[in-house]
């Protein structure tokens, strides 16, 4: 009961993306949420056939270290200078709340998505990537024009999203050419 009442706090974690109306920032749950449904919908586009019993689980608690880590903005490069050591802290303890064995298995599977090296932590990734891509669609760029965003960013932050479904990845670049065009990110490449 305490991991369950403390993960609640996910839902006041804010994103720096905008829900598809465009009125409030998403919390960390919705995010979370919306990868899960994205999962099974989008699966199809994974190249490798991927264990929806394990990327479902994998992207419900991919943030719940941020209840102590905090969200680190995609383009924030000196919150990511110490992103993984703030994000470990927060997993020992968010995890360590568990009974041993449901603690291991979450932790495990946090650090399986870190590591970016199964199917599914590259299928997870894809989503994880994609779906504030497909946000800032939604909402004509708000978070990229508020960050000034630049392609060059997109890009090396995505560098191995096709690895989880290149075709969703090619979708993507359409949608980031066409906010390039907008204006609503910077064309730097």
């Amino acid at each position: 009961m305490d991991f369950i009442l403390e993960v609640d706090k996910v839902k006041n974690i804010m994103r720096q993306t905008y829900l598809a109306d465009g009125k409030r920032k998403e919390n960390d749950a919705e995010h979370s949420w919306h990868l899960a449904l994205m999962a099974v919908l989008l699966k199809e586009y994974a190249p490798k056939e991927v264990d929806l019993s394990k990327v479902i689980p994998m992207v419900l608690i991919h943030d719940l270290v941020e209840i102590d880590a905090g969200d680190t903005y995609a383009y924030d490069d000196d919150g990511a200078k110490t992103k993984r050591a703030r994000e470990k802290k927060g997993a020992d303890r968010i995890f360590g709340l568990l009974p041993e064995d449901q603690g291991k298995w979450l932790y495990d599977l946090w650090e399986e998505f870190e590591a970016y090296e199964t199917p599914e932590a590259k299928y997870a990734h894809m989503l994880d990537n994609s779906q504030p891509l497909f946000l800032n669609d939604a909402t004509d760029g708000i978070s990229w024009v508020e960050h000034g965003v630049k392609k060059s960013q997109i890009y090396k932050r995505n560098s191995r999203t096709g690895e989880g479904a290149p075709k969703i990845w090619e979708y993507m670049q359409e949608l980031i050419d066409k906010h390039v065009e907008k204006g609503h990110v910077i064309g730097d490449i």
